[in-house]
């Protein structure tokens, strides 16, 4: 499964999703919409919304999500028991 997980600096529910990802050992790739304009601009596409966490799970899109979110949507999908 590919991951992308749209994050703000400073956010604490992105922190919290990050922590989670992590320490789930599931591969992702961070993209900071606070640091590069082009991930802010491609999560609002993709996402239709300016709220962060955002993620992207092989273009299934949880916007403005949480770490309980996440880990009951990768559930649902067997990619964590």
């Amino acid at each position: 499964m590919s991951i992308i997980i749209y994050t703000k600096t400073g956010c604490p529910w992105c922190a919290d999703a990050l922590a989670f990802l992590n320490g789930a050992h599931i591969l992702f790739e961070e993209r900071n919409v606070t640091e590069n304009p082009a991930y802010f601009k491609e999560m609002k596409e993709k996402s239709g919304q300016e709220k962060a966490p955002t993620l992207d799970l092989d273009g299934f899109i949880l916007a403005d999500t949480d770490a309980e979110a996440i880990e009951k949507y990768l559930r649902s999908k067997g990619t964590i028991t």
